[in-house]
């Protein structure tokens, strides 16, 4: 039999929306930030040929280029001051969280609650200055080498430095903002509608190739129906869960006994969502970022990487596979899903899962369990990523249509949603609560209680 609260989710109502206000606040405050992120795209960066840029990424759009602009929202192929978007600040993730996992000070410091996640937080924005000051000075030399710049030089160089890195900041800044005091997860939902401001154009051009004969019908109805698929099994498997039983014990509160009940805790198949995808490509961008716009100026050791982890090439391929699987477990293992604290939350509660002893050979058997469904987890992201960077090498579909960008578009969408139906629940819950305390008031007519005398 449903509970109350899942009979109360699935009578949700999305006309409910209009007497949320505090939803409606929040949706207003993240669409607000989210245009200005987008007007931010389209701001340049002082001291750049505009129509040696252009011609250049003409060439480059197809390739690296087209990679690299996806993820900065348009902003790189533009060079924008969000040029560098928010890969810094999720590649500065990625190394403070490995550091956490591996040094004992950040390790304790992160079980230190809600001070300790603010210090580690601390180092993630110095951690974003560093890496955007050295990917920064990379691209203003590699635009004076690629005769991009106006007026090469050291005033020129510092004034991208600067824009580039403010740029980036702000973007943290905007991220932070959306996630505290709006809808969904910012950073996610910078890069998703970055992507989904692209993708228009990335169709026009793909419908263009079809009717100029470059690309045949049958590839363009091939490539729909694969899109279709690719949505409908990404939905399916976000969706997916593994459902582990869980027994509270009979209890005694006052003179009442209240019986045993039994529910259950829910894994997912990809507890880690979308972000072991947005890692790995910003670990595989980051050499190629410099690299891109300094033309034949690349030395051999670039050269050599370029050739080898290329988009379409094996070694891209098996690298981008590897760090997908590699980050679905990190973070699932310590953000997402952390077994030691729902094993001892369970044990807290005086939750057991049936057959096995609370705390260590809970945490023990959760650790298990996860790690089998992991296996399917990592392997879809892999899939959904790996498939259509083949398919696009092949057929010269752009990138916008690529297994990445429809694995961020959807699954962000998902959540999003999510969120938005969490909030409606909570309003509803606080309508039904202050409707229970109407009906404890006196009704309007009705004789005043009669108080007893007080003792002298």
């Amino acid at each position: 039999m449903a509970s109350a609260a899942e009979q109360m989710a699935a009578n949700l109502s999305w006309g409910q929306l209009g007497k949320a206000t505090e939803l409606r606040q929040r949706i207003w405050f993240t669409i607000g930030l989210l245009i200005m992120y987008r007007v931010g795209t389209y701001i340049p960066v002082p001291g750049i040929d505009g129509a040696a840029l252009r011609n250049f990424m003409e060439q480059a759009s197809t390739g690296i280029g087209g990679m690299l602009s996806m993820f900065t929202g348009g902003a790189l192929g533009r060079m924008g001051v969000f040029a560098l978007g928010i890969m810094p600040y999720i590649s500065a993730s990625i190394i403070v969280q490995l550091l956490t996992s591996m040094v004992p000070t950040l390790e304790q410091l992160k079980k230190e609650g809600e001070q300790g996640r603010k210090k580690i937080n601390q180092y993630t924005r110095y951690g974003t200055v560093a890496l955007a000051l050295f990917q920064a000075y990379g691209l203003a030399r590699s635009l004076e080498a690629g005769g991009l710049a106006h007026d090469p030089g050291l005033f020129f160089q510092a004034s991208v430095v600067i824009t580039l890195v403010g740029g980036t900041m702000f973007l943290m800044w905007l991220g932070e903002q959306i996630t505290a005091r709006g809808v969904g997860n910012g950073i996610s939902l910078i890069i998703f509608v970055g992507i989904l401001a692209e993708i228009p154009a990335a169709l026009a051009t793909f419908f263009q190739q079809g009717r100029t004969g470059v690309i045949s019908t049958p590839v363009i109805l091939f490539v729909i129906v694969m899109l279709v698929a690719i949505i409908a099994f990404v939905v399916f498997m976000e969706r997916a869960l593994r459902k582990i039983r869980i027994q509270y014990p009979r209890r005694q509160v006052g003179m009442k006994v209240y019986d045993g009940q039994s529910s259950h805790l829910p894994v997912k198949v990809n507890p880690a969502g979308v972000i072991p995808a947005i890692f790995a490509s910003s670990l595989l961008l980051l050499p190629i970022t410099i690299s891109t716009f300094s033309g034949n100026e690349t030395g051999p050791v670039m050269s050599l990487i370029l050739a080898y982890f290329g988009p379409g090439q094996p070694l891209y391929l098996l690298f981008f596979a590897a760090m997908i699987i590699f980050f679905t477990y990190f973070y699932t293992q310590n953000v997402s899903f952390k077994t030691d604290d729902v094993a001892e939350n369970l044990k807290n509660q005086g939750g057991f899962i049936p057959g096995i002893r609370p705390g260590k050979r809970t945490q023990d058997y959760l650790d298990y369990v996860v790690n089998r469904i992991l296996v399917i987890g990592s392997g879809y992201l892999a899939l959904v990523c790996l498939m259509p960077e083949i398919l696009r090498d092949q057929f010269s579909i752009p990138v916008y249509l690529g297994g990445t960008s429809v694995l961020i578009v959807v699954s962000v969408t998902m959540d999003t949603i999510n969120q938005v139906q969490s909030h409606l629940l909570a309003h509803q819950y606080e309508g039904l609560i202050e409707k229970s305390q109407l009906r404890g008031k006196r009704k309007p007519g009705t004789a005043k209680p009669r108080r007893a005398p007080s003792r002298r």
